[in-house]
């Protein structure tokens, strides 16, 4: 089996989270960018994702999608990185994970969409109400220098990706925690390369 990482992406997309966890780890990988649109639903593309979206990461049989499953996949299977906090702090690392993966997702998403949960709903949804949600982010962001204690993780790339892109398109409440956070976390050099190379991708108009 070829230990080649490949990883499929749109420098438009979520890609970008799995790109920085990538440069985070360190280890080599091939990017192979897929454009919107018919070129994600070719029958080779759709038996790696079936969702027909990126990004996807591949290392010979193994095919791994959803940004923060390939978040933590990068971080156990590459353990040199230090990604992924021993056991002692791993209750937290896999709860803000997680909840970037659940609630926060849901949340944002739903709020840009128009739709707000009604008050006598919000035991129906996982994250009961958006503001419930930024409240927990601040818990989150603020009980430590990083998600997961003392050490920069995995899930401060996933979760942190959020709060980047919530803070730069107003889709989340542009709080002083959040934007101390965010600027701490994307002061790094693996974040910067990240940047640099997506934003090379990026179609010039």
């Amino acid at each position: 089996m070829s230990d080649e990482l490949v990883f499929y992406t749109n420098p438009m997309s979520r890609g970008r989270i799995a790109r920085w966890m990538l440069e985070e780890v360190g280890v080599p990988y091939r990017t192979e960018v897929v454009s919107y649109g018919a070129e994600m639903r070719t029958p080779e593309y759709l038996a790696k994702n079936p969702m027909a979206k990126v990004p996807t990461l591949a290392r010979g049989d193994e095919v791994i999608t959803e940004c923060a499953a390939i978040c933590a996949w990068l971080a156990d299977t590459y353990p040199e990185a230090e990604l992924a906090p021993s056991s002692g702090a791993r209750a937290s690392y896999y709860r803000w994970l997680f909840f970037g993966a659940g609630p926060v997702e849901s949340a944002v998403t739903n709020r840009s969409m128009g739709w707000e949960v009604p008050p006598d709903k919000r035991g129906r949804v996982g994250y009961g109400d958006f503001g419930s949600v930024m409240e927990t982010l601040v818990i989150a962001v603020t009980s430590g220098p990083y998600l997961a204690g003392e050490r920069f993780s995995a899930a401060d790339v996933y979760l942190g990706s959020q709060i980047g892109w919530g803070l730069q398109f107003g889709t989340m409440d542009r709080r002083p925690e959040l934007e101390a956070y965010w600027a701490r976390i994307s002061d790094r050099e693996a974040y910067r390369r990240a940047k640099a190379l997506d934003d090379a991708l990026v179609p010039k108009r």
